[in-house]
């Protein structure tokens, strides 16, 4: 812990982030006014719609389908989760994904991106105000075969600025409100998705239960689930990353799950893995001491000695 204090301090401040965070926060609280004093219901639904397609983008695209490969997906599918991931303005998918392989191969060690061991506001924000000290694309090999994940790459810029500022300040400037679509369904939604999945960073990792593995700061909590469309199972999710669900029962609020099942129904998704029943159940008892544990669970994303992740299944 000592160590990633120290790597904290040394990392240089990263001015683009901060100025940029700085002014979606200020441009977020304009929206906000500016929904009340000029309030328009179609603004409205668009602000929300655009929240739910880039989390879901985030969730079910960036995280589970690309970080995790717990699923399989048409073309069309991945098309729509790069574009609306890239309005989420949280980097390429392949960036994205190169770092969070690195945090399930070093969650609360020094290689950890955002270590909780660091520090709750180090792991919400802290980290994104830093500039990563590598920016090498090691762990990625196999979404580089994916040319629409490479073309994402390649103009995400545009893409970013398009789909998450054009594209809903165009919409709504066919009800006469274009700077509203703007501040709300671009900078308010913005926001706000910043912080829900910051607190898969940071309020995942201190809130709540850890019945599946104690070796591990992830945790269980319905709570953020609630806004961070399911990724709030995060016990679950660290002992069984290869799983496409985080909230395993059927009851568990995890619309990310939900959709991926949905879309299976008509052969948009494929291949959905699930972790064994009697896996589940181990890990429960161990969890609970009732059992010894063979080892420590590996990340199913540590590096090989070539530096990619290795993609085993659970099931």
């Amino acid at each position: 812990m000592k160590n990633a204090r120290l790597n904290r301090i040394s990392r240089q401040l990263d001015w683009v982030n901060i100025v940029f965070l700085a002014v979606a926060h200020v441009a977020a609280a304009v929206g906000v006014g500016w929904a009340v004093v000029h309030f328009n219901p179609w603004t409205l639904v668009l602000a929300l719609s655009w929240t739910v397609l880039c989390s879901l983008s985030i969730t079910a695209g960036y995280h589970r389908l690309f970080a995790h490969r717990t699923y399989e997906a048409a073309a069309w599918v991945r098309l729509l989760a790069l574009l609306f991931g890239a309005a989420s303005v949280q980097n390429s998918a392949l960036r994205w994904v190169n770092e969070h392989r690195l945090h399930h191969s070093n969650v609360d060690r020094d290689g950890d991106p955002y270590n909780i061991n660091v520090g709750f506001l180090w792991a919400h924000i802290g980290w994104v105000l830093h500039k990563n000290p590598s920016t090498e694309l090691k762990r990625v090999r196999d979404l580089k075969q994916d040319p629409l994940v490479i073309w994402q790459h390649r103009y995400y810029v545009p893409l970013a600025i398009g789909v998450g500022a054009l594209v809903p300040m165009g919409i709504a400037a066919l009800w006469g409100d274009a700077l509203g679509g703007l501040l709300l369904a671009g900078f308010a939604r913005l926001v706000w998705q910043y912080h829900a999945t910051f607190a898969t960073n940071s309020l995942a990792h201190s809130l709540g239960s850890r019945p599946y593995d104690r070796t591990t700061s992830a945790r269980d909590s319905f709570f953020t689930a609630l806004f961070t469309f399911g990724e709030g199972y995060h016990n679950f999710h660290h002992r069984f990353e290869n799983d496409y669900r985080n909230g395993v029962r059927f009851w568990h609020f995890d619309p990310t799950k939900w959709l991926i099942f949905s879309l299976s129904r008509v052969g948009a998704t494929r291949n959905l893995r699930r972790v064994a029943e009697e896996k589940i159940v181990r890990a429960r008892l161990i969890a609970k001491g009732q059992q010894e544990p063979a080892q420590r669970p590996e990340s199913a994303f540590a590096a090989s000695s070539g530096g990619e992740p290795m993609l085993s299944p659970e099931s």
